[in-house]
């Protein structure tokens, strides 16, 4: 029976690699008869992998595409590539990818042999970002402790970490994780914390060191709508930051095109749209409009327009050509040097030669 199940996953890591299989040729490199290569494929079949034959001479087998997808068998390079793509694509910006890329990252991480995870993680570590938004967002978190957190959730069970709360200050905490949080820019988790008695939120980019404890735990009551509603509720309870409001003249299906992923817009007419947006510094903001290309007003906060004013003064300057010397400046009158020594009379050079009558030239 082992060698039966082994050899049919052998037969669908196969067709995965072809478009089309002769039916020699595919019995050939699994080194079984015809027969028993069509018991296989039938096995394959009632596991729902959609299966086509041709028959005939030249007859093979290919995997089409069914309703549903069914459980994929990959060799080690894949199995690396494909957990380099998911730790990519949970810190992307692209609405819904992240989530549905950390739970797959979870379950691929969660049956990798210990080396391929070796080497997932030195090729993570070692690889630098090329994307600029990716540089400008918030601080990365570490894709270990996102699939952590992620396998955590899912079997209920109890886990341990140290935690930067906003005061600066390291503690250790003890919780039970609930859900995972994609916001804005950053991660979040939500669990009750068992040394405080409470529901907490968690930013993942201050979260270090997390192990699991086995102790498995039964889910509490959230005392939110859901897990993003909590989290909003307390960053709404604490304020931070700037609150921006910027009126764009440019519509706003254009201004979403070229900054929508971090900032909200709302349509005003159909050549002008509202901006709005939370940030901790104006930096990101003010480098954000500019890629709109579009005449905008600030309407808060001022201290936006201050620092707009200050940009645009530092800019201004920097491409100004450079002020014109001018003429010379007249040095004034030479001072007098005095009476030139007198040399005496000139010495008498004689009678001058006399040249004789002058002749013009003779025409002939």
């Amino acid at each position: 029976m082992a060698n039966t199940s082994s050899r049919t996953l052998r037969l669908l890591s196969l067709l995965q690699t072809r478009r089309y299989w002769p039916g020699e040729e595919l019995a050939t490199q699994l080194r079984i008869s015809p027969r028993t290569l069509r018991r296989d494929v039938d096995r394959l079949r009632e596991l729902g992998y959609p299966i086509q034959a041709q028959r005939g001479v030249a007859g093979g087998y290919q995997l089409a595409a069914g309703t549903a997808l069914p459980p994929l068998v990959v060799d080690d390079e894949e199995a690396v590539a494909l957990a380099l793509g998911l730790q990519s694509a949970a810190q992307s910006a692209v609405e819904g990818i992240a989530d549905s890329s950390v739970r797959a990252l979870a379950k691929v991480v969660q049956v990798m042999p210990a080396r391929l995870r070796r080497r997932v993680q030195a090729l993570g570590a070692m690889t630098v970002p090329s994307s600029w938004e990716g540089a400008a967002a918030a601080p990365a978190v570490d894709p270990g402790v996102l699939t952590t957190m992620a396998l955590a959730c899912r079997d209920t069970e109890r886990i341990r970490f140290s935690y930067i709360g906003a005061n600066g200050q390291q503690a250790d905490r003890h919780v039970e994780p609930h859900r995972l949080v994609q916001l804005g820019r950053r991660w979040y988790l939500v669990g009750y914390d068992l040394n405080r008695n409470g529901w907490r939120s968690y930013r993942l980019d201050r979260l270090a060191g997390p192990r699991a404890t086995g102790t498995r735990f039964r889910p509490r009551e959230l005392p939110a709508a859901d897990a993003a509603a909590f989290v909003r509720a307390g960053i709404d309870s604490v304020r931070y930051g700037y609150d921006i409001e910027v009126i764009v003249e440019a519509p706003a299906e254009a201004v979403s095109e070229r900054i929508g992923r971090w900032v909200t817009v709302s349509p005003v007419s159909a050549a002008r749209c509202r901006v709005t947006m939370t940030a901790d510094a104006l930096e990101w903001p003010i480098m954000g409009l500019g890629l709109v290309g579009a005449e905008f007003e600030v309407i808060s906060p001022p201290e936006l327009a201050d620092q707009l004013r200050d940009w645009g003064a530092r800019f201004s300057r920097a491409t100004r050509p450079s002020p014109d010397p001018g003429p010379s400046p007249d040095p004034g009158p030479s001072p007098d040097p005095g009476p030139s020594p007198d040399p005496g009379p000139s010495p008498d050079p004689g009678p001058s030669q006399d040249p004789g009558p002058r002749r013009s030239a003779d025409p002939g």
